[in-house]
């Protein structure tokens, strides 16, 4: 008897173990597929290392100036603050994704009806392809970038090998926190119709109270106090506090705990917010 009722739990846990490792391989599958569809368009990349390259340039030569004459400004030095920029931006390379202008074309043309009779995550599938478009940018982007930089321009590495993984592990937390932040943004087209303006917006707001353009502790008191309410400075200035050496071990810890909190609430917001958009859609007429 004890059997005979043990076993179609036994059954049930197998199918749903298989179902899992199913889905887990179709989204290593669609990085693998996103990672091969942009070695179709590589050329376009190194074009990207240049103006990145220019990009850094111009901060290096900006914040070079500001710090003449041995200054130390929100508690960096010189060459903390060279290292700052060229490792936020090369970081950048990284985590940076397209999702919201790929998530509202979808919208806008209609496609996104499609997606919904297929059986898988439709946020899952955004995140591996964003994810294996990532890892292309990493190896034919953001290491060669890096490499070039430390030629010209060498720049401090992490005090000590636990630091060096610490940051690794923080900036694929910044991946994640900026692929969801950017389904959000994809998703107000849902109710918006028009792209004009949303993905500026975000730029704007993300590079400035992410502490890449300028760390978050130039800004005031009342600035900081106020960012630290929202997680834009989990995605560059906190993985950079790890890179410099600046937080403790036990600090690296709470940055990465405090991503992971992030990562559950906004993963929570946006599928709340693809239900009420799914229902909208219908309600319309899809």
């Amino acid at each position: 008897m004890r059997e005979g009722f043990a076993l179609p739990r036994t059954i049930g846990a197998v199918d749903m173990g298989g179902r899992l490792l199913n889905r887990i391989i179709l989204y290593l599958e669609l990085v693998r597929m996103e990672f091969v569809n942009n070695l179709a368009y590589r050329s376009t990349y190194f074009t990207g290392i240049f103006n990145y390259s220019i990009q850094i340039g111009a901060y290096y030569f900006l914040w070079d100036a500001i710090y003449a004459g041995g200054k130390v400004i929100g508690g960096l030095n010189r060459e903390e603050m060279i290292t700052y920029v060229i490792v936020a931006w090369v970081a950048r390379s990284f985590y940076f994704s397209n999702l919201d202008r790929r998530i509202a074309l979808e919208i806008v043309e209609g496609k996104i009806a499609l997606e919904l009779i297929r059986p898988y995550s439709y946020q899952m599938v955004k995140y591996a392809r964003a994810f294996g478009e990532a890892i292309f940018r990493m190896l034919f982007f953001a290491f060669p970038a890096g490499l070039m930089f430390s030629v010209v321009r060498p720049f401090g590495l992490p005090p000590d090998v636990l630091s060096a993984v610490l940051f690794i592990i923080a900036i694929l937390g910044s991946f994640a926190i900026y692929a969801q932040i950017s389904m959000l943004v994809g998703f107000v087209v849902f109710f918006t119709k028009s792209t004009t303006g949303i993905y500026k917006a975000k730029r704007i707001v993300m590079d400035l109270f992410s502490g890449l353009l300028i760390p978050i502790t130039f800004y005031p008191q009342w600035a900081i106090d106020i960012i630290k309410l929202f997680p834009f400075q989990a995605v560059s200035y906190l993985p950079n506090m790890i890179y410099l050496g600046k937080a403790t071990k036990a600090g690296a810890l709470n940055i990465i705990a405090l991503q992971a909190f992030w990562i559950i609430v906004l993963w929570i917001a946006c599928s709340l917010v693809w239900r009420f958009a799914v229902k909208h859609v219908v309600i319309q007429g899809g």
